[in-house]
Formats: structure tokens, sequence, C-alpha cells
């Protein structure tokens, strides 16, 4: 009988930069990671004081979808958000 592996997980990663409003990360926390107001404040102030966070882990697939959800958010409030995924490591 064949083992089955376990899928990769990946970290959904978000960058700090000098123009995109603190609030404006607040909302898409909320918005796409289903986050509380207390859990993206706690998420957006990681990115401020530290350049970057992990919203969520996810497999593949959808950690790809979320941070493509990211990007096309903040470019469609004019913000040059920066966002990506990187490999859990074990």
């Amino acid at each position: 009988k064949p083992k089955l592996k376990k899928p990769s997980l990946y970290k959904v990663v978000i960058f700090n930069d000098d123009y995109t409003p603190m609030e404006f990360v607040v909302v898409l926390l909320k918005q796409i990671f289903s986050m509380n107001y207390d859990a993206a404040t706690r998420v957006m102030l990681k990115v401020h004081t530290e350049g970057k966070a992990v919203c969520a882990v996810y497999v593949r697939d959808i950690a790809e979808t979320k941070a493509q959800q990211v990007s096309q958010f903040a470019r469609d409030n004019d913000h040059p958000l920066k966002c990506e995924i990187e490999p859990v490591q074990d």
C-alpha cells in the first residue's frame, strides 16, 4: 500500500513599503485572509516594524491564489504592496 505524503506548505508573506497606508493593509488582511481586526492589526504592525510578515500558510495552489489576490487588490487601489510565497521548511 503506497504511503501518501502530505503536501508541501507555503507561507504567504507581505513586505513593507513606504507608500501603502497601514489602514489599507488591515482592510486587505481582513478581506482576503478573513482576519479579525485585532489579528490584522498585529500582522500589519509586524510588517511595519520588521519589514515583512507571514499572513497565512497554505498548500501551494491556495498560497499562490492568495498572493495573487493581494497583489491585484493592491494594484486596483494604486498601492505598490509586494506579496510573495515562500516554502515552509520542515
